[in-house]
């Protein structure tokens, strides 16, 4: 059968071109003499193998490893000429012919030409970064700031990016602006007022920072001032005052206190003389009356109290003990 395939190859020669019908002659024979080995082999062993036939099977050995080693080349050109765009990405692609493409490739797998075209991946999700800035307040103190920012690249505008700032965009550009919107904003303001407005100093950084990266292709998505302090001299006389404060409401909440004790005792003062200004006036009116009456009231208070008291008290009697009652 092998026979008769090689001679049907040979009348379909001119349907093929030379170098498959040779290959394919080749390979025919070499089938046809490790099936005629394998045959030998199988029957019993009693015939050596020629040296042409052990030639044939290298050979055919040979072949194989060709061929795999043409299917691992294959396949490391495949994969060159794939590449993956992972998920909150964005790819570039640099040609060594016409540079730059303008085209932004998003997520998924795609194809480019192998060793011609190169992908750059761009991280498009929002990233922190911390800038800390040394400047001077209005006053001329010296304010040390550090400002998180949150910042995103345009997706449109990353062939751009690339060509005129490079993949390295936010260490070339963050830095810069944000050192220069700060200076420019803390200028404005006092090193008090930069405590007591942090709020609206904050804003204003924000505002001005965002319009100034929009030039680059930039997005802040959030802008925040985390970190504030001044100079050592400034960080001292702040809390001598604060001190000089504290004394000062001590003080007066001293002489308060001694005001509120002053009038507390002229009005108990007032209320003592009224009170006995009143006694006087009705001693006057009612004579020894007002007298008896109150010593009648204290010695039912005694006898009162001695009559809940464990103790026995005695009295002698006819000696007049504690008050003289009327007769």
């Amino acid at each position: 059968m092998c026979t008769t395939s090689i001679k049907t190859v040979e009348e379909e020669g001119p349907l093929l071109s030379n170098r498959r019908r040779r290959c394919f002659i080749r390979c025919a024979g070499a089938v046809e003499q490790v099936f005629h080995v394998l045959y030998v082999v199988s029957g019993g062993g009693h015939r050596h193998l020629r040296e042409t036939e052990v030639a044939v099977m290298a050979k055919l050995f040979e072949s194989i490893g060709k061929l795999g080693l043409a299917l691992a080349i294959g396949g490391g050109v495949v994969n060159s000429a794939l590449f993956n765009v992972d998920a909150g990405h964005r790819a570039v692609i640099f040609d060594r012919f016409r540079g730059v493409q303008d085209a932004v490739v998003g997520e998924g797998t795609h194809f480019l030409i192998p060793w011609v075209q190169k992908p750059i991946i761009f991280d498009c999700r929002s990233r922190p970064r911390n800038v800390p800035v040394i400047t001077g307040s209005k006053d001329l103190q010296n304010v040390n700031i550090t400002l998180r920012i949150l910042f995103r690249p345009v997706t449109t505008q990353l062939p751009r990016i690339f060509t005129s700032i490079g993949e390295d965009y936010d260490e070339r550009v963050l830095p810069s602006i944000t050192t220069e919107v700060l200076k420019a904003v803390v200028a404005r303001f006092d090193a008090g007022e930069l405590i007591t407005q942090r709020e609206l100093v904050s804003r204003q950084v924000s505002e001005d920072l965002t319009e100034r990266a929009s030039t680059f292709g930039l997005i802040l998505d959030d802008v925040s001032l985390t970190h504030l302090t001044f100079g050592k001299e400034f960080t001292e006389a702040v809390e001598m005052k604060q001190v000089a404060q504290q004394e000062a409401e001590r003080a007066r909440f001293v002489v308060e206190k001694a005001e509120q004790q002053k009038q507390a005792a002229i009005i108990s003062a007032e209320g003592d003389s009224q009170a006995a200004l009143l006694i006087a006036n009705s001693l006057m009116e009612a004579g020894d009356g007002l007298v008896e009456l109150r010593k009648l009231e204290a010695a039912e208070d005694i006898a009162f109290q001695l009559s809940r008291s464990r103790n026995v008290t005695y009295l002698p009697s006819g000696q007049g003990t504690l008050l003289q009652l009327p007769q």
